[in-house]
């Protein structure tokens, strides 16, 4: 080798090794950064379901709610706040105001702690009404522990925990208060947290294995009917969860719905459970209408007539909820018999048939279930 060629090598060898030098601390140069990302998440240190600074602003200015005021002192000019059931409400970020203030905020295991009073003591009472004033309060505190959660990064069970038991207040929500005024219900503001309740708590799903997945993971897919995105994530989940029972009974409805049928969809729908009810409802409405329309043409003649029971159990409704929805749609129903005729069949205006109406089928304690029993199967 000549003196060129072994100066160049040496050169490359003092270059590799003070790359390799240089190695680990970059390495720690990146630890140290992760460390001090890390350090500065706030870290909640309030301990109550309130933090004792918002709870004395409130009860002087009178802004207490009547489920957190003293027993007896609701009818005094201030009442006083009860700590034991004061609950943080939200409030929208302001500039200015420090939202990260380890005072105010509450730790993942008082977060939880909250949920499950929220969702357990108040949704699921039967002696707090009515239940749109409770699904007001539930739906603002459920909100702030979301809030607080965010600052925090808060992840693992216990924010697993907090979304399983929002996801299922809200899914029930939907389906207790379909129909209801808008000044008391919105479908679209509950339909658009319950979406980012869902999309947080699959993604929570991906960090390791947790008890309920299945059930929530059918959930999702039911409530999002005819979503290709929601059919796409349920077909890339493992084999042990695609494979279990809850999520291949939410697969078959949803290939129902894909091949617009609807007589093997209401089928599928008489194995679902309270839960599961509420998160398909929306969508069986639309299913039903769609079945009329298909035995309207199949059937359409003067002299066919079909019975009304048997049609009543093919959309899974009582007879007289069967007979309404016909009229709706310009089936004629006479007595017992049901006339179709493809001429006569109307689409009904979207304030003609409530969905609320068809909420009571064959099986009303199976597809109307209390709050406590629903709500409070929360884990």
């Amino acid at each position: 080798m000549n003196k060129t060629a072994m100066s160049n090598a040496r050169h490359q060898s003092r270059r590799g090794r003070g790359h390799r030098q240089k190695e680990p601390g970059r390495a720690n140069r990146d630890q140290l950064e992760e460390q001090k990302a890390e350090d500065s998440v706030p870290r909640g240190t309030c301990m109550t379901m309130c933090p004792v600074c918002e709870l004395r602003q409130r009860e002087a200015q009178n802004r207490l709610h009547r489920f957190e005021m003293v027993t007896g002192t609701e009818r005094d000019r201030l009442p006083r706040a009860d700590v034991s059931r004061a609950v943080k409400e939200y409030s929208r970020p302001a500039a200015g105001k420090d939202s990260t203030r380890a005072s105010d905020l509450r730790p993942p295991s008082v977060l939880l702690n909250t949920v499950c009073y929220l969702v357990d003591e108040i949704a699921a009472s039967s002696t707090f009404q009515p239940w749109t004033e409770v699904y007001s309060f539930v739906f603002d505190r459920l909100r702030s522990v979301r809030q607080d959660m965010i600052i925090q990064r808060v992840s693992g069970p216990d924010c697993v925990a907090v979304l399983e038991k929002s996801v299922r207040f809200l899914l029930y929500s939907s389906y207790r208060l379909c129909g209801q005024q808008l000044q008391y219900f919105d479908p679209r503001i509950n339909d658009t947290h319950l979406q980012e309740c869902l999309s947080w708590l699959l993604e929570s799903y991906r960090d390791g294995k947790h008890q309920h997945q299945e059930e929530y993971q059918a959930l999702s897919l039911l409530y999002n009917l005819g979503s290709p995105e929601a059919i796409q994530h349920v077909l890339e989940l493992p084999e042990r969860i695609r494979s279990s029972s809850a999520v291949q009974l939410a697969l078959a409805v949803s290939r129902a719905h894909m091949e617009r049928n609807p007589v093997r969809l209401l089928r599928l729908a008489q194995r679902l459970d309270f839960i599961q009810v509420c998160a398909v409802h929306r969508h069986l409405l639309r299913c039903r209408r769609d079945l009329l329309l298909l035995y309207s043409h199949g059937h359409s003649s003067r002299n066919c007539r079909y019975p009304l029971q048997r049609l009543a159990r093919l959309l899974f409704l009582k007879d007289t909820l069967t007979a309404e929805l016909c009229q709706v749609h310009g089936v004629n129903v006479t007595g017992d018999w049901v006339n179709f005729s493809k001429s006569s069949f109307t689409d009904a205006a979207s304030g003609d048939v409530q969905c609320r109406r068809m909420h009571e089928p064959l099986g009303d304690e199976q597809w109307n279930g209390p709050a406590d029993s629903v709500i409070h199967a929360c884990v």
